[in-house]
């Protein structure tokens, strides 16, 4: 056979899944959606974040590893892309400079500090717009099987 293709980016349900098979790609990655489950290891401050968010509210930036990564925006994001922040240094020297920074803010954040809820920020797509309660991993699983199903459905019945 060929080489498989798998699927990934801004898929959040199993709708999006079935498009992306429906167009010739073996599986789907999904990843964002995962991090606002009950097992995510993203703090409570940053799940009620990405929880209120739209697509409109990440953006690429260096400020975490020194390569562009999408995140949530924040006050963090936002230092970072100001016109006179000093440039993020080359990857892993950004990361060695954000983390113990980052692990401080999320800390603080816990702690019902205002600035630091205001830094707190993490990986994320564009898919956290349909991001919009917080579940567990299982109920995310089967709600991409049924939303799977039920598209796949659709599509036989359209053809």
């Amino acid at each position: 056979g060929g080489i498989e293709v798998l699927a990934a980016g801004g898929i959040a349900t199993g709708r999006q899944m079935a498009a992306c098979m429906a167009m010739g790609a073996a599986g789907a990655w999904a990843g964002s959606v995962w991090l606002t489950t009950v097992e995510a290891e993203t703090t409570p401050t940053v799940k009620r974040k990405m929880l209120a968010a739209s697509s409109r509210n990440t953006v690429r930036s260096r400020s975490r590893t020194g390569k562009p990564t999408r995140q949530l925006q924040s006050a963090w994001t936002d230092a970072w892309s100001a016109k006179d922040a000093p440039e993020p240094l080359p990857m892993p020297l950004q990361m060695v400079l954000s983390r113990p920074a980052m692990a401080k803010i999320d800390k603080l954040a816990e702690r019902g500090h205002e600035g630091a809820q205001a830094l707190a920020t993490y990986y994320v797509g564009q898919a956290v717009g349909l991001m919009n309660s917080e579940q567990s991993a299982r109920s995310v699983v089967y709600d991409f099987m049924r939303d799977y199903a039920d598209a796949v459905e659709r599509l036989n019945n359209a053809l």
